[in-house]
């Protein structure tokens, strides 16, 4: 079994990390470059930087926030937010990146990850999913989890694996901020049916919740934002916790 990994989540707004909860209601938690730092120091097995507005300067700051973060940590990260075509890609690559994370530009033209994988390679591709459990199922959702897309979380799971992507970052928008545990039956669910990794996100509040996440939810992945900036709970005393588990961790 591959080891599960743990990952920081930084949003960020204005060259600043912030954390909302069920996406709105925003709230700052510091500077990103330093926070990373800190989470590579204190044994994070990747990072994932998410550029929440994507404006066009707010892009260019984003950028030299990238190159910044390049130098100051030794663990990989992906970035995202506002990556619609291949010079995005190249972008944040070249400024220090490992992986990139595409979301609404792929839903919106599934053929952007065939374009990404076939020029950079399937490991620099992590398709990120927002998806709430609406009363007809669970449906994906762009632009931040504004707009309902009439693709179901499974069946796109599937192309995206078929179309070559790395991994998957699933969010529930329900269980976004709200502290009360992953979505595990639909982590499950995208686990058993899926080739490539599927990173949980959203629900995290207690060490309790990564645990299952992984043994119910069979995530490849965890990832959380707001437990690790406001020092809830310390990424070695979570490493200790899951070993305890019997889960297999990076050290």
């Amino acid at each position: 079994m591959l080891a599960k990994r743990i990952i920081p989540c930084l949003d960020v707004k204005n060259g600043e990390t912030v954390k909302g909860t069920n996406f709105v209601n925003l709230r700052s938690a510091g500077d990103p470059v330093e926070l990373g730092r800190v989470y590579s120091d204190a044994g994070a097995d990747e990072l994932v930087y998410l550029d929440i507005t994507a404006s066009h300067e707010g892009r260019k700051t984003f950028t030299d926030m990238v190159t910044r973060v390049a130098q100051e940590i030794n663990i990989p990260f992906t970035v995202g937010g506002g990556i619609n075509a291949l010079e995005d890609v190249d972008r944040m690559l070249s400024a220090g990146a490992d992986k990139v994370s595409v979301n609404s530009a792929a839903l919106r033209r599934p053929k952007f990850i065939d374009e990404i994988t076939s020029r950079f390679g399937s490991q620099v591709c992590v398709c990120a999913i927002d998806a709430r459990n609406d009363e007809d199922g669970w449906h994906c959702y762009v632009n931040g989890g504004r707009i309902r897309v009439e693709r179901t979380l499974l069946d796109w799971a599937k192309e995206v694996a078929d179309r070559g992507a790395g991994e998957i970052l699933f969010t529930s928008m329900d269980h976004d901020g709200v502290k009360q545990g992953f979505a595990n039956e639909a982590l499950a669910m995208l686990a058993d049916a899926l080739p490539i990794p599927v990173i949980a996100s959203g629900g995290a509040g207690c060490r309790e919740h990564f645990r299952d996440a992984f043994l119910v939810g069979k995530a490849d992945a965890a990832l959380a934002a707001s437990v690790f900036h406001f020092g809830e709970i310390p990424i070695p005393d979570l490493k200790d916790y899951l070993i305890g588990e019997g889960i297999k961790i990076r050290k």
